[in-house]
């Protein structure tokens, strides 16, 4: 069993993941809108990898012994000024949550909690991958510019990436294996 303070702080992570959802399907919104399918395919997919992020953490506490506090989620931006505009808000969020898992672990690590380590190590190495790709791709976005051609190749590009991970969470992450 985990400690309280760990309890609470993995409750607020959960918080958070849900937000990061709210965040790319609030983008995938506005990418729809614009008619850039390719992007708005690209946030939902990031969407679904957040609402993942939410259940694994909400599967851990309660498989922990402690208690799900589900909070109120904040409501994202509606309105972006680009797509440029917003990778440049999704890396600044993922740092953010970079931070926060960070946090989780120097707790885990304060509290000598073994398993909580092991369980955000996991996290850690998500989160360097959230990262680089949202740097490859801003890298990208800044050469095409104002380019109406380089940002259509893009959406097409962008378009291509599916979900890899579950999406139904009926049975648990693992499927009521």
């Amino acid at each position: 069993m985990i400690k309280d303070e760990m309890a609470t702080a993995l409750n607020e992570q959960i918080n958070k993941e849900m937000y990061s959802a709210y965040l790319y399907m609030s983008m995938s919104n506005q990418c729809a809108n614009l008619g850039l399918k390719g992007f708005s395919t690209w946030f939902m997919a990031q969407y679904h990898e957040e609402m993942f992020h939410a259940m694994k953490f909400y599967e851990y506490v309660q498989r922990q012994g402690a208690e799900v506090d589900l909070q109120s989620i904040a409501a994202p931006p509606a309105e972006f000024s680009s797509p440029l505009d917003m990778f440049e808000k999704t890396l600044a969020h993922e740092q953010f949550v970079t931070q926060s898992i960070n946090e989780l672990m120097e707790l885990a690590i304060s509290h000598k909690d073994h398993a909580t380590q092991i369980f955000l190590e996991w996290f850690v190495t998500e989160q360097v991958e959230e990262e680089e790709t949202d740097n490859d791709i801003l890298a990208q976005l800044r050469l095409v510019g104002e380019n109406p051609h380089g940002l259509l190749m893009m959406d097409r590009e962008l378009g291509g990436r599916g979900v890899t991970v579950p999406v139904d969470y009926t049975a648990g992450l693992s499927g009521g294996e």
